[in-house]
């Protein structure tokens, strides 16, 4: 008599390629040590380390394509910082309070919302914290000066793609962090920005300009090299010893490396095609296995990408989309505009000028999802004929997940507009 199984018992019993813990292949793992970012996280550090010997660090911008390790130079210095703290604690070392936040403005993305999660770190008492909303922003920040004032203290606040910040709510929030420590006597307070835009800076203020930039830095791209380097010491230890052919990370570097130097990339394509060969029942991960995850994240590629733009963006694909959804596929700059202009009024957010869409249309088409080609009429002038590049269907299902947009889903174009 056989034994009873289930459909998971064919898995469960296959050959085990990964070790107990495969987070150590996603982004979001920080190692002990960042190979290649050595220089970058000394410079970084000789800047914080003002606030060591009671100074005010100086704000600081960091720009880098995704995947070059921006992020996790930060996490890796907040780490240093908490493990310093604890050595204070311990007696070894004289250092002033310090507190280090971070902050992600692809969730946290309004003045109101920055300013409270900041404000609400120095309250203890629960029923004193600052609400998620309803407050006027000015007795916000009134608050928060005084909760940091009230004992001296250094505080270092990141903001991690604060260009998503800027584009959906400007720089207001920014002239008030900038100008904080005018306003504080006691405490001061500096700003770690992490971006991979370029082109915000050209947005802000020039004074909060000024403020923000006191130094900037630039991540390179890794080169294949390097990836490989971090995808073999990731791979020592998230893989059993011999289940990785040799030269797969080199396969999985080379790829990343076509695409920017990518680290991210990198390892998502080394976890994928552990996770292929390990549900296929295969012993070892071969270079094929990393083929056949690139084949899969492809797939995924453009939602991920449609997903992370910011809601200006979004807002412009969705005029496409309604467009094209209403039998015109091929549409000029001002057509697009205008539409546009019409789903920010009714969403209730702040229309950018037409120059800035222009600059927001040819990002679109350089990530591949419109195609947007210069048309001329001559002296009648030249403007951008606009089509999707993607399915109108796949895009506006997975624009409709952002809650901020959700409403427009059976929202109709004005006619005139057509």
């Amino acid at each position: 008599m056989t034994e009873p199984t289930t459909i998971f018992h064919r898995y469960l019993n296959a050959p085990h390629i990964f070790r107990k813990d495969r987070e150590i292949l996603r982004p979001s793992y920080l190692p002990e040590k960042l190979p290649h970012r050595e220089n970058e996280i000394e410079q970084l550090a000789s800047i914080m380390s003002t606030a060591m010997r009671g100074g005010r660090p100086s704000n600081v911008i960091i720009f880098g394509k995704t995947g070059t390790g921006k992020t996790a130079v930060i996490k890796y210095l907040a780490r240093e910082v908490q493990r310093t703290e604890e050595l204070v604690e311990k007696e070894v070392l004289d250092i002033p309070d310090m507190a280090f936040i971070y902050l992600n403005c692809e969730i946290v993305n309004t003045p109101y919302g920055i300013l409270q999660n900041i404000g609400n770190r120095f309250i203890k008492d629960f029923s004193s914290m600052i609400p998620f909303t309803g407050w006027p922003t000015e007795k916000v920040y009134n608050m928060l000066v005084s909760k940091l004032d009230e004992s001296p203290k250094i505080v270092i606040v990141v903001l991690d793609e604060i260009d998503k910040l800027v584009y959906n709510s400007g720089d207001d929030v920014l002239y008030y962090l900038a100008k904080i420590n005018d306003d504080m006597k006691n405490s001061k307070l500096s700003i770690i920005g992490i971006s991979n835009d370029l082109k915000f800076m050209e947005f802000l203020d020039p004074r909060v300009r000024s403020r923000l930039s006191e130094e900037k830095m630039v991540f390179p791209p890794y080169n294949a090299s390097e990836l490989k380097d971090i995808l073999e010491e990731r791979a020592r230890l998230a893989f059993n010893p011999g289940t990785v052919d040799e030269g797969v990370t080199a396969v999985c570097a080379a790829l990343a490396a076509q695409e920017h130097g990518d680290a991210r990339r990198a390892l998502d394509l080394l976890r994928v095609a552990g996770e292929i060969a390990e549900r296929s029942g295969d012993r070892r991960v071969t270079a094929n296995h990393v083929y056949a995850a690139k084949d899969k994240i492809e797939l995924d590629c453009t939602a991920e990408t449609i997903k992370t733009l910011p809601l200006q963006s979004k807002l412009v694909l969705m005029a496409i989309i309604m467009h094209g959804e209403q039998g015109r596929n091929r549409l000029t700059t001002g057509e697009v505009y205008s539409a546009y202009a019409e789903l920010c009024d009714f969403v209730g957010t702040k229309p950018l000028t037409q120059r800035r869409i222009t600059d927001l249309i040819s990002e679109l088409d350089m990530l591949g999802i419109i195609n947007a080609k210069v048309k001329s009429f001559g002296r009648g002038g030249r403007t951008k004929e606009i089509q999707s590049s993607v399915s109108l269907k796949d895009a506006k299902r997975i624009l409709m997940q952002d809650s901020d947009i959700k409403e427009i889903g059976d929202y109709r174009l004005k006619q005139t507009y057509l």
